[in-house]
């Protein structure tokens, strides 16, 4: 009795602690958050496709920076979707065109905000004091594991 009250307390001390972090991982995998912002039109400063990562993190859609009418800048998700995962944020990367997690992570980036929704057309504002000449993509990116899940490289109009 008391080894099967012993086996017991064991599996329930590691089986709820790991049980609960399996399913913050990877439950996201399990549901889409779609999103339908109205996107403002505005001039069109540069624009990229998303593209996948790699065979588990795949994006597809159309990243535009655009200057607003009233001042500042956003980017704009468009046809957008990307693989979910727990804890996603939108980047601007000053790295051209990343392809792994270390061209976004040894290159300087700044953070627009968690991303809203995995599908579905959405707006981030870009901080006022942001530089966009620095900046050259934009990467949906896995804060808490550190992994990138989708970039679009951003070129001018032409």
């Amino acid at each position: 009795m008391k080894k099967t009250l012993a086996t017991f307390i064991f599996g329930a001390l590691v089986g709820v602690p790991a049980g609960a972090f399996l399913w913050y991982a990877f439950s996201p995998l399990l549901f889409d958050e779609v999103v339908v912002e109205s996107l403002t039109e505005a001039e069109v400063v540069a624009s990229g496709t998303f593209r996948d990562a790699d065979r588990a993190h795949q994006g597809q859609g159309i990243a535009t920076l655009v200057a607003l009418p009233g001042g500042g800048h956003e980017i704009q998700l468009s046809e957008f979707q990307v693989t979910n995962g727990p804890d996603l944020e939108v980047w601007l990367s000053a790295h051209p065109d990343p392809a792994s997690s270390s061209d976004v992570a040894d290159n300087p980036w700044v953070g627009l905000g968690q991303l809203k929704g995995n599908i579905g057309d959405q707006a981030y504002s870009v901080p006022a004091d942001v530089n966009i000449a620095d900046f050259q993509s934009v990467v949906i990116w896995c804060e808490q594991f550190g992994v990138l899940f989708s970039p679009a490289a951003l070129s001018p109009p032409s």
